[in-house]
C-alpha cells in the first residue's frame, strides 16, 4: 500500500513572483517554517540537487535529506524525488501552478511508501503530511502575499 496526498492553495499574487518565489531553493528557510536548512548542491540539465533539514524534533534529531527538483516555467510544473530516501522507499512530488480568478493555484501532490523499518506507516505519514502541508501553504501564501503587497518577507 502506498500513500498519497493531494492539497492546493490560491496565492493573491502574481504568477511570476508565485513561481520565483517558491523555486528559490535557497530560501526555503524563509518560506517554511519547518526547515533549519536548504542548501542547492548542484544543478545538471535543469535538475536541481540540494538538501533540506528540519528543525530538531522532541528528542534533538534533525532530519535531513537530498533531492532533486526539475522546475518547467513553460508548464508551470515541478517535478521532485528524494534522492536520500531515509524512512521512504521513495517520496514523489509534484507542483503545479496555475493563473486562477484571484491569483494563483498552487497545488502539490505527494506520492511516497515508507519502509517496512520506518516509525510510521503509510497511513500515519498521510495524516502527517495532510495536517502540515496545509500549515506550510498558508505560511507561503502570507509570505508571498506579503512581498506582493510590498510588505517584505519576514526574517
Amino acid at each position: 500500500m502506498a500513500g498519497h496526498t493531494d492539497n492546493e492553495i490560491v496565492i493573491e499574487a502574481p504568477m511570476d513572483l508565485v513561481w520565483d518565489m517558491t523555486n528559490d531553493i535557497g530560501s526555503w528557510t524563509k518560506l517554511f517554517s519547518e526547515y533549519s536548512e536548504s542548501t542547492v548542491l548542484g544543478e545538471r540539465d535543469g535538475t536541481i540537487v540540494f538538501r533540506l533539514a528540519l528543525h530538531p524534533d522532541e528528542n534533538g534529531k534533525v532530519w535531513s535529506w537530498v533531492s532533486a527538483r526539475t522546475p518547467d516555467a513553460a508548464t508551470r510544473t515541478v517535478r521532485s524525488q528524494r534522492i536520500e530516501t531515509g524512512s521512504f522507499k521513495y517520496m514523489w512530488i509534484f507542483w503545479e501552478y496555475l493563473e486562477v480568478e484571484g491569483g494563483v493555484r498552487m497545488r502539490w501532490v505527494q506520492d511516497f511508501e515508507m519502509k517496512p523499518q520506518a516509525p510510521v506507516g503509510d497511513e500515519a505519514m498521510r495524516e502527517r503530511l495532510d495536517r502540515n502541508t496545509p500549515v506550510q501553504m498558508r505560511l507561503i501564501k502570507d509570505r508571498i502575499e506579503r512581498v506582493a503587497r510590498g510588505a517584505g518577507v519576514p526574517g
